[in-house]
């Protein structure tokens, strides 16, 4: 019975260099530019692409890939101990290859594209010499596929795209978009869409403008209002078969939800030491904070919100490596998105609770972090939808009642071991015992 909790010795060496990587080179070097996408940024490459370079030689680089994509084949289980480091950045996961949406791209184009589309995008993709968008949402539509009016059309060996989406993120960085379009209006809702590569320099693809985050840094925004006028796309940049768009989609945002959680756990973690740290080294009315009550309640509930969140998240991630299979961990990827936004919330909120006026200042990350959740709570599909997922999938094998009375009704239960222990209570009866 393998049972335990213990990271092998190898990989926890690793694991500790990456602790020590990311507080003495990552986090500088972040204050240092703009984006770390922006590969038009000297700096940017100056720091980073070194950085990079350390990963691979660690053999840490893009360590969720099968060895045939230049990764390790870690898995899913050993990429959530490796993101619970190094989310506390963007930059963090860039500097190790693994970042939204990059790496959900990445997946997409392994499983659906054509050795050509591989060779053009995925290699690039996966050294990190190239950055991608996920084109998916709809200014009227949001987050739901099965609302899209985006239309990709076949003439000849193209399609024809027509149509906007919204919060295209990194499109600005992109040298290519994954886009769904609706190629079937009338097929069932789940069979009108397809998803296709669209290469970045298409005539007739217009960001219209690029949107900023509340929270996120002062600089232009990156999430693209994007606008598709008569683009046409080669017939062979499908990804899957025409009307796939959904199944192919599940394949990647399976994966980004559960990611999203892993870095989830780094940010958690980080307002939570900052929160005790505060404690003990600020005084009021005589007495350390750490020696209120009211805060050690604080401390208290969230370190317990963060550990039940980290188990979950990877218990989750040891699900998938185990099927391998996104949909028969369809459940648990839904739990651990509906959890993450508001474990990070209460916690970054309490720490700046902690940390009074410093903590809302733009001198601390923790109003950005609390920000940062509510992003959590609609990037990736809303939060509510992934509730309402959970109940149906627990639900849905569960039997009714046998009749007006829950099967656990007191009377019920009564009559049942009645009936089962007649023959011990008849033989006792007629020894005199009862």
């Amino acid at each position: 019975m393998a049972w335990d909790f213990e990271t092998d010795a190898d990989y926890q060496e690793k694991l500790d260099w990456v602790e020590q990587f990311v507080r003495e080179e990552i986090e500088p070097a972040v204050r240092m530019y703009a984006h770390p996408l922006d590969m038009s940024d000297p700096v940017r490459n100056a720091l980073i692409k070194p950085l990079q370079a350390q990963v691979r030689e660690r053999e840490l680089w893009a360590c969720h890939l099968g060895p045939e994509l230049g990764g390790p084949g870690y898995g899913q289980l050993k990429l959530a101990l490796l993101n619970e480091r190094i989310g506390t950045t963007l930059s963090g996961p860039v500097v190790f290859g693994t970042q939204a949406p990059d790496s959900g791209n990445a997946e997409v184009l392994a499983h659906f594209g054509s050795d050509e589309l591989k060779d053009r995008y995925l290699k690039p993709l996966l050294e990190g010499e190239i950055a991608s968008c996920f084109s998916m949402t709809e200014p009227a539509g949001g987050s739901d596929p099965t609302g899209f009016t985006t239309r990709a059309v076949r003439d000849g060996d193209h399609y024809v795209v027509n149509g906007e989406k919204w919060f295209s993120s990194n499109a600005k960085f992109a040298e290519f978009l994954v886009l769904m379009a609706v190629t079937d209006p009338d097929a069932e809702r789940h069979k009108r869409a397809s998803m296709f590569i669209v290469p970045a320099d298409t005539p007739g693809l217009e960001i219209v403008r690029n949107v900023g985050v509340t929270g996120h840094a002062g600089h232009e925004g990156t999430h693209a209002y994007v606008r598709y006028n008569d683009v046409r796309i080669p017939a062979d940049h499908l990804l899957g078969a025409e009307g796939e768009g959904f199944a192919v989609a599940q394949v990647r945002l399976g994966g980004g939800r559960i990611h999203h959680a892993m870095r989830t756990v780094a940010l958690v973690r980080r307002a939570l030491d900052m929160m005790m740290e505060r404690a003990v080294s600020r005084e009021t009315r005589g007495k350390r904070l750490a020696d209120m009550q009211l805060v050690q309640e604080m401390i208290a509930e969230s370190w317990v919100q963060l550990e039940q969140f980290r188990l979950l998240v990877l218990q989750t991630a040891w699900k998938i490596d185990h099927h391998k299979d996104y949909k028969r961990v369809i459940k648990d990827i839904a739990g651990v998105k509906m959890a993450m936004p508001k474990v990070l919330q209460d916690v970054a909120g309490r720490a700046l609770q902690i940390h009074g006026s410093l903590g809302i200042s733009t001198e601390m990350p923790l109003g950005k972090w609390v920000l940062e959740s509510f992003h959590m709570a609609i990037a990736d599909g809303a939060t509510e939808l992934h509730k309402q997922q959970v109940a149906r999938q627990l639900l849905r094998d569960v039997e009714k009642a046998p009749d007006l009375f829950p099967s656990q009704h007191a009377l019920r239960l009564d009559a049942a071991a009645r009936e089962k222990f007649a023959p011990v209570l008849e033989q006792l009866a007629t020894e005199g015992v009862r």
